[in-house]
C-alpha cells in the first residue's frame, strides 16, 4: 500500500474511531459500574480473560446489589468476547468497553464495544471501572503528529497555546498593566519612562512563564515554537532571553501578526506557512486553496453533498474534501408510489424525518434502517472510484468555510463534468 493510500486508510480509521468515542463519551452508569480494558498487543488473551474472572469473582464483594450485578455482566459480556481472538489481540492492542448505560426513563442497556489496532500502540494494561468510560488514553492516540507551541504579545496582552497536527488550542492568556506612552501628570518624564520598562520587563516575564510552564513539560516532544506580534514587540521578547534557554533554542520562527487574542494564534499559524510546510494544518490549507482557485476561476471544484455525490459516482473527482467537524447522516428514502429515490443530510442527533417524493409528491416514511452516515456513504464511493478522501480542519479560515459555507462536503475534479 502506498503511502498515500496508507495515510488515507489512517484518516478514515480515526474517523470511525472518533466517531465510537464520542458514543462513549455520552453514555453514563449510575455508579461505578462502567468497565473499560486496555489491552496491549503483547498481553496474551488468556492473561486478560483471567483477569476479568478475577475482578467477576471481586465484583461480588460490591454491597449495591444493582451495581454488582451491572458489574459482573460487563465482565461476563467482555469475556465472552475475548472468546473471538487467539494468543494475542491484533497489531496495536484494542480497547474494550462494556456496561449498564442510562437509556431514559429509569431504564439501562448493556453496551460493549471493541477498537481493535488504535491509531498509536496501546502501552500497558489497563483496568477501569466508573460512572464513565475511560476514553482519554484513546483520544491522546488520535491526536495528528506535530506539536508546536504558539505565542501572541503586544504591551497589552498576550496568548500562549498549542499546535496539535491540525488543531490550534489556546491555553493561557494574560493582560499588562503597562501604561501608555504619554506620561502622567506629576511625574518626570525619566521617572515615567523607568516605571513603563519596569512595566514592560515585567509583563514579558508573565508571558515567558506562562510558556515557560506550558511548553518546558513538553520540551522533548516539541517540533518548534512560534512567535508572533508586532514590531518590536516580539524582537524584545525574544532578545530579551526570557523564555527557558531549551525554548528559545527551538523558536523557529518571529512573525508579524494583528491581534494578540486567541485569533492571533491562528494568524500566526497562518503567517508562519513556510516553516510549518510539513505540518498537518498546512496541508490541509493548500488543499482549500486549490478548491477555491478551481472555484472563483476553473471548473475542477465541487461542493455540497448531492453534486459532490453526484461527480463521486462518475469517477471524476480526483480528492474528497470532507471537514473533520461534520456529523451528518444520509437518509435515503424510497418512494412506494414511482420508485423513485430521494436523499436527505440531516444532523446526526436528529430523529429520522417524513419526506415529500420529488418526483410525485407521495409522502414516504423513513426508518433509522434507511439512514447511514454521510461521510462514510460518500468514502465507500470514493474508494471504489480511486478517489483520495481528505479530512479537513476547521482551525483555519477557509477550513471554516467548507464546514459552514459548503455543507461540509466538497471536492477537486479531474476533469470538467458539467455537473
Amino acid at each position: 500500500m502506498s503511502q498515500e493510500a496508507e495515510q488515507d486508510h489512517s484518516d478514515r480509521k480515526k474517523y470511525e474511531f472518533r466517531k465510537v468515542i464520542e458514543d462513549l463519551k455520552n453514555y453514563e452508569g449510575s455508579g461505578t459500574q462502567l468497565v473499560t480494558i486496555y489491552v496491549p498487543e503483547d498481553r496474551q488473551i488468556s492473561d486478560v480473560a483471567a483477569h476479568v474472572t478475577q475482578e467477576h469473582s471481586e465484583a461480588a464483594n460490591i454491597k449495591s446489589k444493582q451495581t454488582r450485578t451491572n458489574v459482573q455482566d460487563a465482565l461476563t459480556s467482555i469475556k465472552d468476547r475475548l472468546r473471538y481472538y487467539d494468543t494475542y489481540p491484533p497489531e496495536n492492542g484494542m480497547v474494550l468497553f462494556s456496561g449498564a448505560v442510562d437509556s431514559g426513563g429509569g431504564q439501562t442497556e448493556m453496551v460493549t464495544k471493541v477498537l481493535e489496532s488504535p491509531p498509536q500502540p496501546v502501552e500497558s494494561f489497563r483496568y477501569h471501572c466508573d460512572s464513565d468510560f475511560l476514553t482519554e488514553p484513546l483520544e491522546e492516540m488520535l491526536t495528528d503528529s506535530g506539536l508546536y507551541g504558539l505565542i501572541v504579545l503586544d504591551r497589552r496582552e498576550a496568548n500562549v497555546g498549542w499546535l496539535k497536527g491540525k488543531r490550534i488550542e489556546a491555553v493561557k492568556s494574560a493582560s499588562s498593566l503597562v501604561p501608555g506612552k504619554q506620561r502622567k501628570g506629576g511625574q518626570s518624564a525619566q521617572r515615567f519612562a523607568r516605571l513603563r520598562l519596569e512595566a514592560i520587563d515585567n509583563f514579558y516575564q508573565e508571558v515567558a512563564g506562562m510558556a515557560n510552564d506550558l511548553f518546558v513539560p513538553k520540551r522533548h516532544d516539541i517540533d518548534g515554537v512560534l512567535v508572533g506580534g508586532p514590531s518590536p514587540t516580539k524582537e524584545e521578547f525574544l532578545d530579551g532571553d526570557y523564555l527557558h534557554h531549551e525554548l528559545q533554542d527551538s523558536v523557529i520562527g518571529k512573525f508579524d501578526v494583528s491581534y494578540t487574542d486567541e485569533s492571533g494564534l491562528r494568524e500566526l499559524v497562518d503567517n508562519a506557512e513556510d516553516a510549518l510546510a510539513d505540518a498537518e494544518v498546512m496541508k490541509d490549507k493548500q488543499e482549500m486553496e486549490e478548491f477555491f482557485k478551481e472555484l472563483n476561476a476553473g471548473n475542477l471544484a465541487t461542493y455540497g453533498f448531492e453534486q459532490t455525490r453526484e461527480n463521486l459516482v462518475m469517477g471524476s473527482v480526483d480528492r474528497l474534501l470532507i471537514s473533520e467537524d461534520l456529523r451528518k447522516d444520509v437518509i435515503s428514502y424510497e418512494c412506494g408510489e414511482c420508485g423513485n429515490t430521494d436523499r436527505e443530510v440531516v444532523d446526526r442527533r436528529k430523529a429520522t424525518p417524513d419526506h415529500t417524493c420529488t418526483d410525485c409528491g407521495a409522502d414516504v416514511e423513513a426508518s433509522d434502517e434507511d439512514r447511514e452516515d454521510a461521510i462514510e456513504h460518500l468514502i465507500d464511493i470514493a474508494e471504489q472510484r480511486g478517489t483520495e478522501p481528505k479530512f479537513i480542519s476547521t482551525d483555519f479560515e477557509k477550513g471554516e468555510q467548507l464546514y459552514n459555507a459548503f455543507g461540509g462536503f466538497a471536492g477537486i475534479l479531474r476533469y470538467d463534468t458539467g455537473v
